[in-house]
């Protein structure tokens, strides 16, 4: 009969994805990493859009009303979300927050693919790369909220 660990001792060592500790540890840093890209990418977010107003407001698309109030209030929900992130009582929620605000602004994304004329400025290239690059964001987002409230390098059971 093999020898077995007591069992709060393998958990301790593996993860429920069958990860050795270090990988676990490792997978504690990345998320942090996430977090802080995702803190940065909606803090510098929502300050352009008031600093910026007037160039955020060319990429609301024109079926949408009141484009400058979407511009302020969408860049005060960036900043309050950001915010919330550094709270791990509220990042859950925040993380939820941010996932779906960027969700309510693809048609932005969208439309500036869809006339790639009116925004000269910004290379085709970088247009197509843009929604990709969102879906890669919902992803770390998601991931932020689904792992706010653990410990570092743990996995959610």
């Amino acid at each position: 009969m093999a020898h077995q660990l007591p069992e709060s001792i393998a958990m301790h060592l593996i993860t429920d994805t069958g990860q050795a500790g270090g990988q676990a540890r490792r997978n504690g840093r990345f998320w942090y990493a996430a977090l802080g890209f995702v803190f940065l990418w909606f803090s510098i977010g929502g300050v352009a859009h008031f600093v910026l107003t007037e160039a955020e407001m060319r990429i609301v698309p024109p079926w949408m009303p009141w484009p400058r109030a979407a511009v302020l209030i969408s860049g005060g929900f960036e900043l309050l979300g950001a915010g919330c992130l550094l709270w791990p009582r509220f990042r859950r929620t925040a993380a939820w927050g941010l996932f779906a605000l960027t969700l309510a602004v693809t048609p932005a994304h969208v439309h500036m693919l869809q006339q790639p004329e009116l925004f000269p400025s910004v290379p085709y290239w970088a247009l197509i790369a843009r929604l990709p690059l969102q879906v890669a964001l919902l992803a770390m987002i998601a991931w932020i909220a689904l792992r706010a409230g653990q410990k570092p390098g743990k996995q959610r059971r």
